[in-house]
């Protein structure tokens, strides 16, 4: 699997998503975001990111997305670990990422953000790295999602995770 980034948010490059294969295809055709994709025969998952408007040391991951047919793969966790190695690099001090399911927050904990404990936008969870990774932290994430309207498939999920501990992170893909 290679892992690229295909440009920084000041760099106008848009990524064209087959919107049947990929969620939020449409957000990846917007310049103003920076992105990164993984695959080998074209793109099987890929994040949009750009600077935060008020911190210019915090990169913001706006979308993550894996192609339909590979979800549960940890494909999302390893794009966000590249991403956020290569953010250090260009000295970002801090990213964060804002969740709205069970899933995303899981995959985000496997890249090595934690829960800040706050929430944003429309029922979105805020994740940051670095970030304080305790099982507590961990349990109050997963506890936010317990109280929304979820699918019976999000409920077990929920339920397998509960008295556990943040997952380990990801080996990075590079």
């Amino acid at each position: 699997m290679e892992f690229a980034l295909l440009g920084w948010p000041d760099d106008s490059h848009p990524l064209y998503l087959d919107h049947e294969q990929f969620a939020y295809a449409g957000k990846f055709v917007m310049t103003s975001t920076g992105k990164a994709v993984a695959g080998d025969d074209g793109p099987v998952a890929a994040a949009a990111f750009d600077e935060d408007r008020t911190d210019p040391a915090t990169l913001v991951i706006r979308y993550v997305t894996v192609r339909r047919d590979r979800k549960g793969e940890r494909l999302g966790s390893r794009l966000l670990r590249f991403v956020r190695e290569h953010a250090t690099g260009r000295a970002y001090d801090r990213l964060t990422i804002n969740v709205n399911n069970p899933y995303s927050y899981q995959a985000a904990y496997r890249a090595g953000f934690a829960f800040t404990g706050e929430e944003a936008g429309i029922a979105e969870l805020t994740l940051e790295w670095p970030g304080k990774r305790g099982a507590k932290r961990y349990r109050n994430g997963l506890a936010v999602f317990e109280q929304r309207e979820l699918t019976s498939a999000e409920e077990r999920f929920l339920a397998e995770k509960r008295e556990g501990g943040p997952p380990d992170v990801v080996d990075s893909p590079v």
